[in-house]
């Protein structure tokens, strides 16, 4: 641990823990909320940015138990919350990172575990930077847009990160994908100029605390 900073220092470090907001909890994925994730990801215009199709719960709950295992790579932490508000308990969307230790650029085979499970990596063309990077993402069901919420999440997640030791954060975002546009600004990432599979990388510091949200 950095005394300094209470930051953990160490990739056993990154292990999903409940990250309470406002108005949420982001609970760490469990294998349980397969069945009442299936009916959050259900509408199908809600993969038109992130791509694949609506899964079964029993499809999803494979894939969680995949991601509950964790990455085989021990230089790379697979972080995935659920999405609980306070108010009622339901479950809304999902937060995740990927975080790696930045000893240079990172191997395409690297990252093969994680493109395996649909989980957000990093890729050969990322650079190096000081101390470990996350790639991160967020998904909010249909029903729960509008509100607000993907942007709490997110910003309960980055500031995590940020307390446990992650210096660099990085996106890739859909060029017409306004909303998500939104949270990563919120977030205090910014634009590149580098595309990856048809989306814009994102890049900026993971602060100890985000920066405040526009009102």
């Amino acid at each position: 641990m950095d005394e300094s900073t209470g930051a953990l220092t160490s990739m056993s470090g990154f292990t999903p823990e409940p990250i309470p907001t406002a108005r949420l909890v982001l609970l760490p994925l469990g294998v349980e909320h397969a069945e009442e994730m299936a009916a959050v990801l259900a509408d199908p215009a809600l993969h038109t940015f992130i791509g694949g199709e609506p899964a079964t719960p029993a499809a999803l709950r494979a894939r969680y138990e995949r991601l509950v295992a964790g990455s085989p790579d021990p230089a790379e932490s697979w972080c995935n919350w659920v999405i609980q508000l306070r108010d009622g308990g339901r479950l809304t969307g999902f937060v995740q990172a990927t975080v790696t230790e930045a000893h240079g650029p990172v191997t395409d085979a690297a990252t093969a575990g994680a493109r395996a499970v649909g989980h957000r990596h990093l890729d050969e063309a990322a650079p190096a930077a000081a101390g470990p990077v996350a790639e991160v993402a967020w998904v909010v069901g249909t029903r729960w847009q509008g509100r607000g919420i993907a942007t709490e999440a997110a910003r309960g997640m980055v500031g995590w990160l940020g307390r446990r030791g992650v210096r660099t954060l990085m996106a890739h975002i859909h060029p017409d994908h306004r909303a998500s546009a939104a949270v990563a600004t919120a977030c205090g990432l910014a634009p590149t100029d580098v595309w990856h599979d048809g989306e814009v990388r994102w890049t900026g510091p993971a602060a100890l605390s985000p920066p405040p949200a526009r009102s």
